[in-house]
């Protein structure tokens, strides 16, 4: 059976591996296995708090909206509800900024809301 020289793949794939785990505590960061299943716990915790954190920025901005409409006498539901009704299609994101910065803005919005469900 022929020899076979395998090149750097072996050595490549560690280091890369060794590099992902850089400042991991005790052996995670200097043996390969050790580090090999850190990063892969790692990378399996990075991608699903990715996904968390598009969750909590929605839930942020719809408790900011939740307060200023309460400010204002109105439920967040029927504020959302309100400006469903008068075709007025802005994104949580966009009217929890208004809320925050533009207060007269958002006051002209629950107006138009409110209007719509009268």
């Amino acid at each position: 059976m022929p020899r076979v020289k395998r090149g750097t793949n072996r050595t490549d794939s560690r280091k890369k591996v060794l590099k992902l785990a850089k400042g991991y505590f005790l052996t995670k960061s200097k043996l390969h296995r050790s580090a090999q299943e850190a990063v892969e716990k790692a990378l399996k915790y990075g991608y699903v708090g990715r996904k968390l954190k598009k969750r909590s920025f929605r839930s942020l901005w719809i408790i900011r909206i939740g307060a200023a409409c309460k400010a204002q006498g109105l439920s967040y539901s029927r504020f959302m509800n309100g400006l469903k009704k008068a075709g007025l299609d802005l994104n949580r994101k966009v009217l929890a900024d208004i809320a925050a910065q533009d207060t007269p803005a958002f006051n002209q919005l629950i107006e138009k809301a409110k209007a719509a469900l009268a």
